[in-house]
């Protein structure tokens, strides 16, 4: 057993809000209680955040950790399969370095969980994973295996495939309508067949999909601009089946429209140089219009393009625009959490949930505090 003692602030992101000079009682892997004053034996190990703030673990809904290591270039490359624009049956978890230092920088940085998965040069790209960052092994850090399929739309499918296409925002949609339907077509035969010879041939795309198809995991639509947002809805719709808005950059010109659409909105990266131009509109200020026009929001780093341990950086840079504070921490801990289907084990201090506790010197929203304590399953994976 573990107890995190004392501490000045503990923000549950629960229904118990924030709880001031609180202890929490771990054991083995879990919260086992939340309270002030817990008594315990003297073998237990006592984590002392006196003065101190405490977080559940941050989570980053969309980034690429893992898969485009630090300080290496080709070598270490494994996020985007640049010899087809249609590739679902490709996974995340075949990819990812959980050695990668910038791992252990997360951990640094109080984020403990991350969706992680290929990049935006395909048209589909394949299946995103979510992990603990803790781990020598991806096997045994892995908190769902297949926990979207990534597609994207707008520049980035447009100008990796020259003279086979897709080089159109027409193309682009029309290949993910062609797979969707194909995938579609090959899911009813095989149900249909009343017995192995009239069942289609195997085809490791189309089962890919298959999962997307019965509304098992959604697709996480990469699109900056407002038509290419709206494009990613009209497919969506047409073959029924999830969405999760993944950048989203220009929603705050259509905060109203997303929030009658009722997806999710994954924010960023939004700190940075404007590198080409479906980025123009780009601004902190999105999440706050997202969020108080009612849709749901995460922000995001999409490591490394902005370094995963920086996650709160980008919280506090959206409180800066004007978003508020505790809904800023909320779309780093439990709406993110919400939104991949992982609440019921992170984003936020509950007993029965994952013992992924943050002590931070102060606030997490002011850059100049730090962690001193990353606990990820009731283990001390990060000490300063």
């Amino acid at each position: 057993m573990k107890l995190v003692k004392n501490a000045k602030k503990v923000f549950t992101m629960g229904a118990q809000g924030i709880l001031e000079n609180v202890d929490i009682l771990i054991e083995g892997t879990k919260i086992v209680k939340i309270e002030a004053n817990i008594e315990v034996d003297d073998d237990v190990e006592v984590i002392d955040a006196t003065d101190r703030y405490v977080y559940p673990g941050f989570i980053d809904a969309h980034c690429h950790i893992g898969m485009f290591e630090e300080g290496i270039g080709f070598e270490g490359n494994d996020g985007n399969e640049m010899t087809s624009p249609i590739t679902p049956e490709l996974r995340a978890i075949d990819a990812i370095n959980p050695r990668d230092i910038s791992l252990y920088e997360a951990l640094q940085g109080g984020v403990t969980t991350a969706s992680t998965g290929p990049g935006s040069a395909n048209v589909i790209g394949g299946q995103f994973t979510i992990i603990k960052l803790a781990g020598g092994r991806v096997d045994d850090m892995v908190v769902k295996d297949y926990s979207a399929m990534k597609c994207a739309f707008g520049e980035n499918p447009k100008r990796c495939y020259k003279g086979k296409g897709p080089e159109t925002r027409m193309a682009t949609a029309a290949k993910l309508r062609d797979t969707l339907f194909k995938a579609k077509e090959y899911l009813e035969k095989k149900e249909k067949a009343d017995d192995d010879s009239k069942k289609p041939g195997f085809n490791l795309q189309y089962e890919a999909l298959i999962p997307v198809l019965k509304k098992e995991v959604p697709l996480k639509a990469h699109a900056h601009r407002a038509d290419d947002i709206f494009t990613s809805i009209r497919i969506v719709k047409e073959f029924d089946v999830l969405l999760t808005l993944e950048h989203c950059t220009e929603g705050h010109l259509i905060a109203n429209e997303l929030a009658k659409e009722n997806y999710p909105a994954i924010i960023g990266p939004s700190f940075g140089n404007r590198s080409k131009f479906e980025l123009k509109e780009k601004t902190f200020e999105t999440p706050k219009v997202l969020q108080e026009a009612g849709v749901k929001v995460a922000i995001m780093t999409d490591c490394p393009v902005i370094p995963l341990h920086h996650l709160n950086m980008c919280a506090s840079y959206a409180v800066g625009s004007g978003m508020d504070a505790y809904e800023a921490i909320k779309s780093i801990t439990i709406n993110p959490a919400e939104i991949l289907g992982i609440d019921d084990k992170v984003g936020s201090l509950e007993v029965g949930k994952d013992a992924d506790i943050v002590v931070w010197s102060g606030d997490a929203l002011n850059i100049q505090n730090y962690v001193i304590t990353t606990m990820v399953n009731g283990n001390v994976v990060y000490k300063k």
